[in-house]
């Protein structure tokens, strides 16, 4: 990242950097120190759901890093708002886009229970939860299969490996998936579960609402700003898995109820269309105050 900002640094207008929340925070810091140096203008794009704590913990940090940023873009209201309240009052509110055309809408009967997990196996997003979500739901005699996709970020997969052995469940683990191959995989599975323990505007739960998969979701982070509970899928509390079962449950329950949600789901985030968002990523780059 470092050369690349160096190779091109008389060629480029601008650079747009990806800003998380753990270890690759401090990719950004490195990167914002080194345009600072090379006089190239940057913006910072807000994606980690844990940036308040960072706020909190590394303000001077922060600071050197956000304050001489060219704009500030967040893609949820959940980090404008914590940052508004540690003084950054100018960050802009762009959503994640997704080009829709990519994304076949679905109403999925539920007679068994097939549970769709995407994301990063690491320890942030509790994966560990979704075998005993597993485990509860066959247990009480329902049907349930299991589907688990994405790449090991820091060994979390062999603690998953781990405790479905301990709980004899099967689990399909395909790995990490190109967006057409977990898409076409989707089609098969009718629960979409986040069991994360912090999140922002998570791409991979926006994608599973374009779809036409319920969602049940930790109400943690940004979450609450994405989903309405009740309304375009269900909130639980983390790290409880009574809490997502009773919500499955529910769900494979009501049928008219669930496909009703799974509706407005897909209405919400018709709002996220590329063709939609387009022009504000346009006025950021070409410097037109954006509301």
């Amino acid at each position: 990242m470092l050369y690349t900002c160096l190779k091109y640094r008389k060629s480029v207008d601008k650079v747009i950097i990806d800003t998380y929340s753990t270890s690759n925070f401090y990719y950004a810091v490195l990167v914002a120190q080194l345009c600072q140096i090379l006089r190239i203008p940057y913006i910072l794009n807000l994606n980690g759901g844990n940036l308040p704590s960072r706020l909190q913990k590394n303000p001077k940090l922060c600071k050197r890093t956000f304050k001489q940023a060219q704009a500030l873009i967040s893609p949820s209201l959940y980090l404008k708002e914590a940052f508004c309240n540690y003084g950054y009052a100018d960050v802009i509110y762009i959503p994640n886009a997704l080009n829709l055309g990519n994304y076949n809408f679905k109403i999925r009967p539920i007679t068994d229970i097939n549970l769709f997990w995407l994301r990063s196996f690491n320890k942030i997003y509790n994966p560990c939860l979704a075998i005993d979500i597993l485990y509860e739901l066959q247990q009480q005699g329902y049907n349930t299969s299991l589907c688990m996709v994405g790449p090991d970020s820091d060994g979390s997969l062999a603690k998953v490996m781990e405790r479905a052995k301990s709980l004899d469940v099967a689990v399909n683990i395909p790995g990490k998936l190109k967006k057409p191959e977990w898409i076409h995989l989707a089609k098969s599975y009718n629960v979409f579960i986040n069991t994360t323990n912090f999140d922002n505007m998570p791409v991979s739960v926006i994608e599973a609402m374009a779809i036409g998969l319920p969602i049940v979701s930790t109400n943690v982070g940004g979450m609450p700003f994405l989903i309405e509970d009740g309304v375009d899928g269900i909130l639980v509390p983390p790290n409880n898995s009574k809490a997502f079962v009773d919500a499955i449950k529910k769900i494979y329950s009501h049928p008219k109820a669930t496909e009703k949600m799974v509706v407005n789901a897909r209405k919400k985030v018709e709002q996220f269309d590329w063709m939609l968002l387009k022009e504000r990523w346009h006025n950021v780059l070409s410097d037109v105050e954006v509301s």
